[in-house]
């Protein structure tokens, strides 16, 4: 880790996903903080323009597409550069091994867990933004964090709240850890509206701005469920300490109840370069051009319970969750197929919990939902409860 002129160490961040809305935060904290970041090797699934763009700006040395179709047209961006690319699945693991001070994970979906697992073997840090990773693969994606020696640092603001005021010499005495959810576009919506609500009112979030795929699983309250499996992996606690809460102005992001009585608080702005500046920093803080919140100007913070029954997805995530083996993999790679045919206006939103219900009872009845082995057994199963999914899917409207 070199040393700056003003005798900062300077940390080297790889960023996989860089295009993403969690990749624009970390390279603006990187932008911001020259003196402290600078970026190494960064990826992105098919956005070359943007991806050539940024490593340009940044000084990055490795620019990666996961389309190998795209090597020439990525090539051809960064001509004259300096700057190395690559094309491929394994690429974006290649980039996700190269030696790095931190490995930020945001690449979306299950396309994310091969290179976690890379970063990870290659004894990066990594600041995890790729929910799928844990729900998919959690035991084997810990089990490996574990090996490395490094804690996984948690990207999501829910997870990174939680981190901050998680306890770990005295984690016998937590007896519950609260996710906050803002409730997304449709929480005050009865059922019918919700079913019949198209991608435009889906999208339209309250508090945040983020890529569709997380956005339309914030309408349908799935990203709060695969948010508790990736808290049972991270913090390993049993579904029984684990809730939800609505919190509809996002200002506390997770809490943490202990057995002397005690609940600890994170507040902060919805803003994601806040997490994504604590991981950078860790395991010290530093100062971040971010949004500050004025408790005055809040003046009230209000709580519900979440509703399962007009938010099904997040009821079926629990039940993936207290299942557990390979259900959550499943659920998952249905949710990816629900999601896509929503947005592609193939179904209505109502149709998401239909198609994911669906494959997850296939599943079930057929009795193939034991415990993966390898990762090669994770994208397998993905794989196979994707072709189940796209069945299920045209059958539902």
């Amino acid at each position: 880790m070199p040393r700056t002129d003003a005798g900062i160490s300077q940390k080297t961040i790889s960023v996989l996903g860089a295009t993403g809305s969690v990749g624009d935060s970390t390279l603006d904290i990187i932008a911001s903080s020259p003196e402290r970041y600078k970026a190494h090797a960064l990826t992105a699934n098919s956005n070359v323009e943007k991806l050539a763009k940024v490593a340009i700006e940044t000084g990055a040395t490795f620019a990666a597409v996961a389309n190998e179709t795209l090597y020439g047209a990525l090539k051809q961006a960064l001509a004259g550069t300096g700057i190395e690319s690559g094309a491929g699945p394994s690429a974006v693991e290649d980039a996700a091994s190269m030696p790095a001070d931190i490995v930020v994970g945001a690449i979306v979906g299950a396309a994310g867990i091969r290179p976690t697992m890379a970063a990870l073997r290659a004894g990066n840090q990594v600041a995890l933004a790729n929910k799928e990773a844990l729900v998919c693969a959690g035991d084997l994606v810990m089990a490996e964090a574990a090996r490395s020696g490094q804690p996984i640092l948690p990207v999501d603001s829910e997870h990174s709240a939680i981190f901050q005021i998680f306890d770990q010499d005295n984690r016998n005495q937590i007896e519950d850890v609260t996710i906050t959810a803002s409730g997304g576009p449709f929480r005050t919506w009865d059922k019918e509206a919700i079913e019949q609500a198209s991608p435009e009112q889906a999208l339209n979030h309250p508090n945040w701005t983020m890529g569709a795929k997380v956005t339309i699983d914030s309408a349908s309250l799935m990203n709060k469920g695969l948010e508790v499996i990736e808290a049972h992996h991270l913090y390993q606690l049993p579904a029984s300490k684990l809730s939800v809460v609505v919190h509809p102005q996002s200002i506390i992001h997770g809490l943490v109840t202990y057995s002397d009585g005690s609940m600890l608080a994170h507040l902060g702005a919805a803003d994601m370069r806040i997490p994504v500046a604590h991981c950078l920093a860790w395991p010290d803080r530093a100062p971040a051009d971010t949004r500050r919140i004025s408790l005055i100007d809040i003046a009230k913070l209000t709580f519900e319970a979440p509703d399962v029954e007009r938010f099904p997805c997040l009821r079926l995530a629990l039940e993936a969750l207290e299942a557990g083996g390979s259900l959550p993999n499943i659920m998952n790679a249905a949710n990816e197929i629900a999601v896509a045919a929503f947005l592609e206006r193939k179904i209505m939103f109502g149709g998401i919990p239909k198609i994911v219900e669906g494959t997850m009872k296939h599943f079930i009845k057929t009795g193939d939902i034991k415990d993966a082995g390898s990762i090669s057994d994770v994208l397998a199963m993905d794989a196979a409860a994707r072709r189940v999914a796209t069945d299920i899917q045209d059958m539902v409207q």
